[in-house]
């Protein structure tokens, strides 16, 4: 009785054998795929930067519901040729889609977007009451 499985494998594999066999990179990006995103606070603003490079500005939907802004990315697929056959295939087109939950200091009219150099920016204001005022002093009456 054997309790590992036995694969019966010539003793000398060829190169080309091993090549197209073995995994030599980590399949962690395979069809799917989340960018890194960086957020910052300013005074009058947040930021939100999505690493996505190779993309253009019309490949990406911004859609705000309720107080929920999601960012999504969907490329069409059916742009090769589809009965072309591949020996090993690394790539291929992403998608993703992310979501942020916005505050209640966001004015959600003024929110703007822009790609540059593979950098999806998105400015989210402040509504005037959530700016810092600054401090003053109040006469005693």
């Amino acid at each position: 009785m054997s309790l590992i499985q036995f694969t019966h494998r010539p003793i000398a594999n060829s190169f080309l054998d091993e090549f197209f066999t073995n995994d030599w990179f980590p399949a962690t990006t395979r069809n799917s795929f989340v960018p890194a995103v960086n957020v910052q606070e300013g005074e009058k603003e947040f930021v939100l930067e999505l690493a996505v490079p190779g993309k253009t500005k019309n490949d990406f939907e911004i859609e705000l519901d309720q107080d929920v802004l999601t960012i999504a990315s969907v490329e069409d697929q059916a742009s090769g040729n589809e009965h072309e056959l591949f020996t090993r295939k690394e790539f291929n087109f992403n998608t993703f889609k992310r979501s942020f939950t916005l505050p209640e200091s966001i004015n959600t009219a003024k929110i703007k977007a822009n790609y540059t150099q593979g950098i999806l920016r998105v400015a989210l204001p402040k509504r005037k009451e959530a700016i810092p005022q600054p401090s003053k002093k109040i006469a005693i009456e």
